[in-house]
């Protein structure tokens, strides 16, 4: 008898998960149009968060050429002059 029941309760355990698994979600709704306004204003926002992360980027590639100089002991001041011939 308990055996019964443990195995009915099993099936019915297995059978809702495979329901679970395999339901289908309802559609999303539709996003509301957006007018011209609107995509001009998405559009600056998205240039102006790129330039700002172009910016953020060149600055953090700036430090990390500084950093690798100063541990290679590489100067940082202007070219040195090649040195000139020997006279013969």
């Amino acid at each position: 008898m308990m055996k019964a029941i443990l195995a009915a309760l099993a099936a019915g355990l297995m059978i809702g998960s495979f329901a679970a698994v395999h339901a289908k979600l309802p559609p999303a709704p539709p996003a509301p149009a957006k007018s011209d306004a609107e995509k001009k204003a998405d559009a600056d926002k998205a240039a102006a968060a790129k330039a700002k992360e172009a910016e953020v980027n060149g600055k953090a590639q700036d430090r990390a050429v500084a950093n690798w100089k100063k541990n290679k002991g590489i100067a940082m001041g202007p070219a040195k002059a090649a040195p000139k011939a020997a006279k013969k």
